[in-house]
């Protein structure tokens, strides 16, 4: 595999990093501690076409390779977790898997208007008894004539409160376990939809997370993405490319602890020299730097599978696993590097610390992910085709 970045790669790093020097470290640090989701910097990724990364030009996007959102998301979550999320979201939750899963007509509604970021798409999965066990989902879809009648409520939703379209998982047939689970795209303005922030999260405080419910509400027939009992295959495939950019974002925490720690290495003396020369001090900075390069290969060897039309699930499972424990660990050691200090919001690492936790857990815990790669070696779990895998890149008909 060639891991070389092309110029346009190189130059695309390069803007984003300009973008987040610029619209978000000077602010994030504010915006964390008021709790406060600006959509603004939304918009702006928009005009840098960033919000349809590596969705076809056809449907309103970049039409740029997965390892370039790769670096987009990478990028981003060196200037905070919050807006990582939402590109994950809207991209590799929503986005992608219309790309994926959606008829012609569904991607001329949805799709073209989220690539362009003229709209925000959001993942409706989880439930407050439903997270990690898919199949213990409550909400339910009953057909009535040409609609579909959707009740429950869903939990820790990025972009709840931003998004304009989620995609929604839920009972059509609860007999049939989870091959009765059905997928629909769910606009906000449908009558019975509403939405609530959860306050008082231990990090990603800048990012818009929460509720939304389902009352009653009427959705269209032609609004059922893929058929009645596809929505697990849809969710898992979904995950295969949100968990990716997880991934990818988590290099990007490393990063930007590598950079914060490196910095008062040079700053900070003890003992009548500087902190940097202290051999445990080294040997944490050392660590940072392995797990960032080994979660990078690991990401990116998920990007050119990606990039194949290739099924990744196992590929990405790993990187996400590693590349996120990577990241928590990072944190932590950067934190244990400042001090005193890395325990106040003066300095940065005590947000990326705080920030670092959640990653583990969504979009597959650890412990998921431990299985996963367990059972992949015993030979318990196979790499099964999926009806639709998504497209290889450079995106042909």
């Amino acid at each position: 595999m060639n891991f070389d970045f092309s110029d346009e790669q190189i130059m695309l790093r390069k803007t984003v990093r300009n973008f987040v020097d610029k619209e978000i470290m000077p602010h994030i640090a504010e915006w964390d501690e008021k709790g406060e989701f600006h959509s603004e910097i939304i918009t702006d990724l928009a005009k840098l076409g960033l919000m349809g990364v590596c969705i076809p030009e056809k449907y309103g996007g970049s039409e740029m390779d997965y390892n370039s959102l790769a670096i987009v998301c990478e990028e981003l979550e060196r200037g905070d977790t919050a807006f990582r999320t939402a590109v994950s979201v809207h991209t590799g939750l929503n986005s992608m898997t219309l790309l994926q899963w959606g008829t012609e007509e569904q991607k001329q509604k949805y799709l073209i208007p989220q690539a362009k970021g003229e709209k925000i798409g959001a993942f409706g999965l989880t439930e407050p008894n439903a997270g990690s066990d898919v199949a213990a989902l409550q909400s339910t879809a009953v057909k009535d004539g040409d609609h579909y009648i959707l009740n429950g409520q869903k939990t820790w939703i990025s972009l709840c409160d931003v998004a304009d379209h989620f995609l929604v998982f839920a009972y059509t047939d609860k007999s049939k376990k989870h091959h009765g689970i059905s997928a629909f795209i769910v606009e906000r303005t449908m009558e019975g939809f509403s939405s609530k922030a959860i306050k008082g999260k231990l990090g990603i405080r800048a990012g818009n997370t929460g509720e939304i419910f389902f009352e009653n509400i009427k959705i269209p027939k032609e609004n059922l993405l893929g058929e009645e009992g596809e929505g697990f295959k849809i969710a898992m495939s979904a995950l295969d490319s949100g968990r990716f950019t997880v991934a990818a974002g988590a290099c990007g925490q490393i990063m930007a602890c590598l950079e914060a720690s490196v910095k008062y290495c040079h700053e900070r003396e003890t003992f009548g020299k500087k902190i940097g020369d202290h051999q445990l001090v080294k040997q944490m900075i050392a660590n940072m730097e392995a797990g960032l390069q080994m979660s990078r290969l690991l990401v990116y060897r998920a990007g050119e599978l990606k990039n194949k039309g290739v099924r990744n699930t196992r590929e990405t499972s790993l990187a996400k696993w590693q590349a996120c424990d990577f990241a928590n660990k990072a944190a932590d050691d950067a934190v244990q590097i400042h001090g005193a200090y890395g325990y106040s919001n003066e300095y940065p690492v005590e947000r990326y610390l705080r920030n670092s936790k959640a990653p583990v857990i969504y979009e597959g815990t650890r412990e998921i992910h431990t299985v996963m790669q367990a059972d992949y070696v015993l030979g318990y779990r196979e790499d099964k085709e999926l009806n639709r895998m998504l497209p290889a890149w450079p995106f042909v008909e």
